[in-house]
């Protein structure tokens, strides 16, 4: 970036982790979605950018790019069951079990395993109806109430 005579701006490299070295990690989730978005169009499949954007954040949320490897995976959450839902899932489980460990179910892969609803988007909310309605309503006491 500093040669004379290159444009640091019109410059490209599809090499994530230099770019993650040099330009930072906001960067490389930049590239990290141009890239799969150009594989994908190439091959004329057409992707939401919402699930790609989702793809980039999970590589790189802790700081780092990380890949979507067994490796990767293992380094980004040591929750069980998105271990499991990835590979060698009998393995997973098997140790899991073995040293008493727990899931709090908290990200999608565990919510979609164990089929509870995420929370997050609509079902963040919680909703409780009551049957008696009380003639003055008070923002202290809702009749429906969301937390």
């Amino acid at each position: 970036m500093g040669t004379e005579g290159v444009d640091g701006r019109k410059t490209k490299s599809n090499h994530i982790i230099e770019i993650q070295q040099t330009l930072g990690i906001e960067a490389a989730r930049r590239c990290i979605i141009e890239e799969i978005q150009f594989i994908m169009s190439n091959h004329g499949m057409s992707i939401d950018i919402r699930h790609m954007m989702l793809l980039a954040d999970l590589m790189t949320f802790r700081g780092e790019v990380l890949g979507i490897t067994r490796f990767g995976i293992q380094n980004m959450d040591k929750s069980v069951l998105m271990l499991a839902s990835f590979e060698k899932t009998s393995d997973h489980l098997f140790h899991a079990s073995a040293s008493g460990k727990a899931d709090k179910i908290e990200g999608a892969s565990e919510c979609i395993i164990m089929g509870v609803p995420m929370q997050l988007g609509t079902g963040i909310l919680k909703v409780i109806q009551r049957d008696e309605k009380p003639e003055l309503t008070y923002a202290s006491d809702p009749i429906i109430s969301a937390y």
